[in-house]
């Protein structure tokens, strides 16, 4: 079961996954001298500001991401990038602990999912998604701007819309998790599990830099981490946790006291709930369907965009060099979700790890004091503050900020840092 010369190739979603997915499908296809047709299913205007041109998401792209864009002869304009990121500003009891990038040469950015918040000024900022998506365009490949009704099984997938059935040699779901997959019930797939974010758009707060992002922790209840991310005039609020309360932006904002930065307050311009996954789906391949991005699996917590790339990057690998069968996508494909799935096991342990560590006081002073003594060393030997940016930024695998932080330097400095608050109290 291969591709061949004018293989129609149906991608539903216009996001980074749908646009990842075309544009190594191209690469790939180009290399083993094929030539597809390959649709791009994208009701979505990404131009609009608001939740309706957005993919809902707090838009940091990692290090690792803006590299691998060179290899799909991608450069980010400069009018994508909202902030070039160099330091994060964690708010603890204690006071603040800044944790600058370990290396000046892996960018960190910000950027925009849509154009802006709904209640932004003129002129817009460019959505990423939308350029990503105007790349593939440019290369070829077709957009549709029909919403996809159902993905009928068969003996070749039919893509179905209000206006067309069309009938295609594969079908990429790139649909993310804050939109149904129209796959139908035959393909048995079952997407993952989620939980709710909260989000919104202010004013950058006077006093606060443009390249600095902010943690916070509680409030609200049921808070894991709330991030302040600036975006050009802006500043995104991203709250994730379990169960927030509908109210959650605004208690966030005066438990923190963000409205006194701002002489006329913190009027909220945005807001919406999106949905992040938290584990695999099931069935994320068939003969002729392949899940990506989101709709297959992502990252804990972040750099969901980078998986993206991964896993669009996997699965065009595999439908080009070896086959569009179930057999072919368990072969080459799974391997590279199930490293995914692995590695966020090592992320769910350093969360709660980090849960657990903020139940005592000494022990978050005696960790805040060991970051402050190792900041003398050299930035590859300061262990804690490598796995703090790794944590929040997403730059770095779960799984080796995990060994650093049992590393034999990380819990000599731990141990100094627990002496140093035992000695001050």
């Amino acid at each position: 079961m291969r591709l061949v010369n004018g293989s129609r190739v149906m991608i539903v979603g216009g996001g980074p996954a749908g646009s990842f997915s075309a544009l190594h499908l191209l690469r790939f296809a180009g290399q083993a001298g094929l030539k597809l047709e390959i649709s791009i299913f994208e009701a979505r205007d990404f131009s609009q500001p608001g939740p309706g041109g957005c993919n809902k998401c707090a838009g940091i792209l990692s290090s690792t991401l803006v590299e691998h864009l060179a290899s799909l002869d991608l450069a980010l304009p400069h009018n994508v990038v909202q902030a070039e990121l160099d330091a994060y500003i964690l708010h603890l009891e204690q006071g603040e602990l800044l944790i600058r990038r370990p290396d000046p040469a892996r960018r960190i950015v910000s950027v925009y999912r849509g154009s802006g918040p709904r209640l932004g000024r003129a002129p817009y900022p460019q959505s990423f998604d939308g350029w990503l998506l105007e790349q593939a365009q440019a290369r070829g490949v077709r957009l549709r701007r029909e919403r996809v009704r159902a993905i009928r099984a068969g003996l070749r997938p039919m893509v179905v819309t209000a206006r067309h059935e069309l009938e295609a040699e594969l079908v990429i779901v790139a649909t993310g998790v804050n939109s149904r997959a129209p796959l139908e019930h035959a393909w048995g797939y079952r997407p993952p599990r989620t939980e709710t974010m909260a989000q919104d758009e202010i004013l950058l707060p006077g006093g606060l830099q443009g390249s600095h992002a902010h943690i916070f922790f509680d409030p609200p209840g049921g808070l894991i981490f709330g991030a302040l991310i600036p975006k050009g005039p802006y500043a995104n609020i991203s709250l994730l946790g379990h169960r927030l309360p509908p109210e959650a932006v605004a208690e966030f904002i005066e438990g923190h006291n963000l409205s006194t930065l701002s002489p006329q307050g913190t009027p909220v311009l945005c807001g919406c709930t999106p949905r992040v996954a938290v584990s695999a789906s099931r069935g994320y391949y068939h003969d002729r369907m392949v899940a990506v991005g989101d709709a297959a699996v992502t990252r804990l917590y972040k750099d969901g965009i980078g998986a993206a790339y991964l896993t669009a990057e996997a699965a065009a690998r595999t439908a080009i060099l070896r086959g569009i069968g179930r057999a072919d996508f368990a072969r080459s494909y799974r391997p590279a979700c199930r490293r995914i799935v692995r590695d966020n096991t090592y992320g769910r342990l350093l969360f709660r790890l980090w849960a657990l560590n903020r139940r005592s006081a000494f022990l978050v002073d005696a960790w805040r004091r060991a970051v402050l003594q190792e900041s003398r060393l050299p930035p590859a030997e300061q262990i804690h503050r490598r796995v703090l940016w790794g944590m929040f930024t997403g730059d770095d695998s779960y799984r080796r900020m995990f060994w650093l932080s049992w590393s034999r330097a990380a819990l000599a400095g731990l141990l100094q840092g627990a002496y140093a608050a035992r000695t001050a109290g």
